[in-house]
């Protein structure tokens, strides 16, 4: 073993991510991100007190890479109604994308996200806020009538459910999948409308 070696919280997560993909989520353990990293145990353990703590860091590296390019589109300038369509697309696209190039280990990550509660309680309310800063910026321009942006943000998130949350992967397949996101922002883009001032 190489003890020697510096081990830092984001070499064992890239580690243990390939670890899940060699052994899958039921027969990785911590033993096997040491060997792969060449360390005793006891080694990862002084970064992760626990295989918990491990699988909910490596849940968190997972939905923060997928939300970095939206944070991008929501601090971004430019016209918010156009922000907020490249943004609900960019996270269609990203989730759906994920799904179809590794389907075993975007189940895998579910499940770990599905264990770690409050992380993934903290990526929804990051994502939302992302959208309530768009919706703001909408309203600031005249071109959104919103009265509460957090709480619109939160409904806009949950109709549009069905084309990033996991639990629905299997109908991403689908061919009319493009017809019905471009109906579904269209009526979403029609309610968000401020009225013409008369």
């Amino acid at each position: 073993m190489n003890e020697a070696v510096v081990l830092t919280p984001e070499r064992i997560l890239e580690v243990t991510e390939d670890v899940l993909r060699r052994y899958g989520l039921a027969k990785a353990t911590v033993v096997d991100v040491a060997r792969a990293l060449d360390v005793s145990h006891g080694s990862v353990y002084r970064h992760f007190p626990s295989k918990a703590s491990l699988r909910e860091a490596v849940a968190k590296r997972w939905l923060d890479r997928a939300k970095a390019p939206l944070q991008e589109i929501a601090a971004g300038s430019g016209p918010a109604q156009a922000r907020l369509d490249r943004w609900l697309r960019t996270l269609f696209a990203t989730k759906q994308a994920r799904f179809a190039d590794d389907p075993e280990m975007f189940r895998t990550y579910l499940t770990l996200a599905r264990e770690a509660c409050v992380v993934v309680k903290g990526h929804k309310e990051c994502l939302s806020d992302q959208i309530a800063q768009i919706l703001s910026d909408g309203v600031k321009e005249g071109v959104f009538e919103v009265d509460d942006p957090k709480v619109t943000a939160r409904a806009i998130f949950e109709a549009t459910r069905s084309l990033h949350h996991p639990a629905h992967a299997d109908e991403w397949g689908e061919p009319d999948l493009q017809e019905r996101t471009d109906a579904l922002l269209a009526l979403l883009f029609r309610g968000l409308e401020a009225c013409p001032k008369h």
